[in-house]
């Protein structure tokens, strides 16, 4: 309590009594320690064993997957080779077809000509030939 600074302490002083207290520690063989120790070294080296081997198995997957990938680009630049060299056909054989086209119109208009020629020349080769009527 305080009255205006000035401190007091107040003791109260009562029966006094004996305490006892009796600690027994009783130590034997407890293997348990040893027991959870062994467990958890099993577990670290199937774990390494684990990731060793799926290093391993990982390096195998991603070789294939490089391999498929070089292989689907070949398939790829054969299926791209393939449609411009079908392309290149089509043209070609649209242009030949052209030619033969323009070609058969050519000759047959060569053959007409020559037939009108020969038609011609054998109507002059019959008139000069044929009797003359006579003058009335």
């Amino acid at each position: 309590m305080s009255n205006e600074g000035d401190y007091i302490e107040r003791t109260i002083e009562g029966p006094t009594t004996i305490r006892r207290e009796e600690v027994h520690v009783v130590r034997g063989s407890n293997n348990a320690g040893w027991w959870v120790a062994a467990v958890v070294a099993i577990v670290a080296i199937i774990g390494v064993a684990f990731l060793l081997n799926s290093n391993n198995q990982n390096a195998v997957d991603l070789q294939a997957a490089r391999d498929q990938g070089a292989a689907q680009a070949q398939v790829e630049n054969a299926t791209s080779n393939a449609q411009m060299a079908a392309s290149q056909a089509a043209q070609s054989a649209q242009s030949a077809a052209q030619s033969t086209t323009q070609a058969g119109m050519n000759a047959a208009q060569a053959a007409t000509d020559r037939a009108a020629s020969a038609a011609d020349a054998a109507a002059r080769d019959a008139s000069a030939t044929a009797p003359q009527p006579p003058p009335q």
